[in-house]
């Protein structure tokens, strides 16, 4: 029986070719999804889990597109990466019928997985891949997150850019990694600048991050210049931040994206 034949195989080669994407950790992750019953391995994948992420690579075994295929891949591995990090920070995977097939046989995680996996695939900017992977392992793993809860969170996301992303991510970190006090300009002349800026201004205006875009002033007096330092993220900014894991995003991602915000004068 060949690869194509076996959906078992086709479905442990797509994630096995995610490694362009996620690096050589896909095969692990494959062999955890798709275990050998007579193998002894070290680390397991709870199985409701790795039954969902089994399902969505069957299902996804036939995208042709090499890329597109590596993303898709790539998706389920980091979501193996994660589940396998908060099974051994003692966060089990839930137990409320968030795996229990619903009507047409097809469960809350189902569906969720299916929408990440999509939005994988439409994923250019291949650094988000590994966040939305982090974010199936998250949800099978909180209880207070339906899915209609995630599919609002994969809404919002799904318009942010990389560096809005980080941006997120800075904010969400602010307790232990300080914002710059300096105020930005509102207009700057460099085109990096102007774009870092415009990141902020988009993500102010998803209610993303607080404040609100200042309003213009009776008489027109003066706004104050908003500074890095004031931004906090809203509800939903923690909903972002908390189901695609930005947490994990790193320091010198989140200081070079600061440094396209305000660069040196």
């Amino acid at each position: 029986m060949t690869v194509t034949e076996d959906p078992a195989a086709a479905g442990r080669a797509l994630i096995e070719d995610g490694a362009a994407v996620a690096g050589t950790m896909s095969r692990s992750a494959a062999t955890l999804v798709y275990p050998d019953p007579a193998g002894r391995v070290a680390v397991r994948l709870e199985e409701r889990l790795a039954r969902c992420l089994r399902t969505a690579a069957d299902e996804a075994a036939g995208i042709a597109v090499p890329r597109e295929r590596a993303r898709a891949g790539a998706v389920l591995a980091f979501a193996v990466e994660h589940g396998v990090a908060l099974a051994r920070g003692g966060r089990p995977v839930r137990t409320d019928g968030y795996f229990s097939p619903r009507s047409g046989g097809r469960s809350a995680a189902d569906a969720v997985t299916e929408a990440v996996v999509a939005a994988a695939r439409g994923s250019h900017e291949e650094r988000r891949v590994r966040h939305l992977g982090y974010l199936l392992a998250e949800v099978a793993c909180s209880p207070d997150l339906d899915a209609a809860l995630v599919e609002r969170a994969l809404t919002l996301a799904a318009g942010l850019t990389w560096r809005q992303l980080v941006l997120l991510a800075g904010v969400g970190r602010r307790d232990r990694l300080p914002l710059p006090m300096t105020p930005l300009a509102d207009d700057p002349r460099g085109w990096t600048a102007w774009g870092a800026r415009e990141d902020v201004a988009d993500l102010q205006r998803a209610g993303l991050v607080d404040p609100p875009p200042a309003q213009p002033r009776p008489g027109g007096a003066a706004l104050p210049r908003l500074r890095p330092a004031d931004l906090r993220p809203t509800r939903r900014g923690v909903l972002v931040h908390r189901l695609l894991a930005l947490g994990f995003v790193r320091d010198d991602d989140v200081a070079a994206a600061l440094a396209e915000l305000a660069p040196p004068a």
